[in-house]
């Protein structure tokens, strides 16, 4: 089976940047760390090439210390900064840059990216702009949460999908494999990224054919995303409201939802509703 890859991160740092663009900083770039050095890699309003790809050692120039330190940090004029070290003049200076922000991105217990705003001119930022960067470095962090415990639900149910045994699953596995499905279906739900929403829905759907058998035919019925989502949590025994938490609608919108997979399986109890699902393989 082909794998899911993940989307590239670097598509969520220059979301940030476009933000922070839009809300009036001239000059916004960020880099990602891995072994604990950082490399700069997504520009917004530079001027040269010389920041790209630059890498920063753990403790050097601003974004270093950020890196060590895990938490912002900033200098008003760059060239005279005495709280730095000045390993980097050359690139930033021949940018510019004179006043500059670095914001840590932290998540999975470390750093994972800085995320900078900077002017031309060697001015005090104000709390608007502070509170704006910091706010893009929150939403950065809160997506890399997101992605890496999709990561870790995809990991899971590839695992249940490689041992897949001959003879039925037991109690226990099966129940795994319905938990894994719903947890997945509600994270999908709930993401604003339609490749990364993709591959979560694909991979719940390779738990769903793992309860089906060889030659099994197409599904008949044609459900919605959402109300395959609903049919999952009402699986695993939730309440409308409980359904309604942990997919983040409303009960009448989950009722709505339940309804119409009702009448699309042909059921007149939710009991009988997953049955359906399952038999046509849109459940495990």
């Amino acid at each position: 089976m082909t794998e899911l890859l993940r989307p590239d991160d670097r598509a969520v740092l220059r979301a940030g940047l476009r933000a922070l663009r839009q809300a009036g900083l001239p000059v916004a770039f960020a880099g990602e760390v891995s072994a604990s050095r950082l490399r700069l890699v997504e520009f917004s309003g530079t001027r040269t090439t010389g920041l790209h790809n630059l890498e920063v050692h753990p403790g050097t120039g601003l974004g270093g210390r950020v890196v060590v330190q895990g938490r912002p940090a900033g200098v008003t004029d760059y060239g005279s900064a005495r709280t730095i070290t000045h390993d980097y003049d050359r690139p930033v200076l021949a940018e510019g840059l004179s006043s500059i922000l670095a914001v840590p991105i932290q998540a999975g217990g470390r750093c994972r990216a800085v995320l900078y705003g900077a002017l031309r001119q060697p001015l005090a930022f104000g709390d608007r702009m502070w509170d704006q960067l910091i706010a893009a470095g929150r939403r950065i962090s809160h997506e890399f949460a997101v992605r890496d415990e999709v990561d870790s639900r995809l990991a899971l149910a590839g695992s249940l999908a490689s041992v897949r045994p001959v003879e039925p699953a037991s109690a226990a596995t099966l129940e795994e494999l319905r938990s894994v499905h719903s947890e997945l279906r509600a994270i999908a739900g709930a993401l604003a990224d339609p490749a990364l929403q993709d591959r979560v829905y694909a991979a719940a759907q390779r738990l769903a054919d793992l309860g089906g058998h060889p030659g099994t035919a197409a599904p008949a019925v044609k459900l919605s995303a959402r109300e395959t989502d609903v049919l999952a949590q009402v699986a695993l025994g939730c309440t409308n409201a409980e359904v309604a938490d942990r997919l983040s609608l409303s009960r009448e919108t989950v009722k709505a939802y339940l309804q119409s997979a009702m009448r699309k399986l042909d059921a007149r109890t939710r009991h009988e509703a997953v049955v359906r699902a399952r038999r046509e393989m849109l459940l495990p």
